[in-house]
C-alpha cells in the first residue's frame, strides 16, 4: 500500500505526494483535528436508535484516507487504480477522495484566484494580469529526484 511504502521510504514522499515527509505529518495532524470536529459535531446532532459502534468498519485509516486524496491530487489515476493501491473498491476511493476533498480545502491555502474573488476590483486586476502577461516554465530545468544505487 502507498502510506505503508511512504511510511518505510520517508524520504521518497515527495515524489508520490508532491510534500514533504515533515509537510505530510503536520498536514495529517490539521485533517486528523478536523475530521475530529466534524465527527463530534455530526454526533451530538444524531438521534440514536442502535449503539454507538456499530456497522462496518473502516477499511481505511484516517492517515491512509489523507494519503489516498494526496495521491489522487498528484498522480490523477482512476479510480479503480486508486482503488487497487490503497486495497479498496473504486466506489471506496471515489467516496473517499470526496469526503476529504472540502476538509483539505479548508485548512490548505487558497489559490490567488479564490482570495480575491470576493473583492470584485482586486478580482479584476488579477484576471487583467493573467490575460495580458504569458507565464512560461521551463519544465526541462526541474530537478528529477534519482535513486544513487
Amino acid at each position: 500500500m502507498v502510506f505503508d511504502y511512504i511510511q518505510k521510504y520517508p524520504h521518497r514522499t515527495k515524489q508520490i505526494l508532491g510534500i514533504s515527509y515533515e509537510q505530510l505529518q503536520s498536514l495529517l495532524n490539521c485533517a486528523i483535528k478536523r475530521h475530529q470536529e466534524i465527527k463530534t459535531k455530526l454526533q451530538s446532532r444524531k438521534i440514536r436508535i442502535n449503539a454507538a459502534g456499530g456497522g462496518r468498519k473502516e477499511l481505511l485509516s484516517t492517515e491512509e484516507q489523507v494519503c489516498l486524496c494526496l495521491f489522487y491530487l498528484r498522480q490523477m489515476p482512476t479510480f479503480q487504480v486508486l482503488g487497487m493501491l490503497f486495497g479498496v473498491s473504486k466506489t471506496e476511493a471515489n467516496d473517499t477522495f470526496h469526503y476529504w476533498i472540502p476538509i483539505l480545502r479548508d485548512i490548505l491555502p487558497s489559490s490567488l484566484l479564490e482570495q480575491v474573488s470576493n473583492n470584485e476590483s482586486e478580482l479584476l486586476f488579477v484576471q487583467e494580469v493573467l490575460t495580458n502577461f504569458r507565464l512560461l516554465v521551463d519544465s526541462l530545468e526541474q530537478p528529477i529526484y534519482r535513486d544513487s544505487d
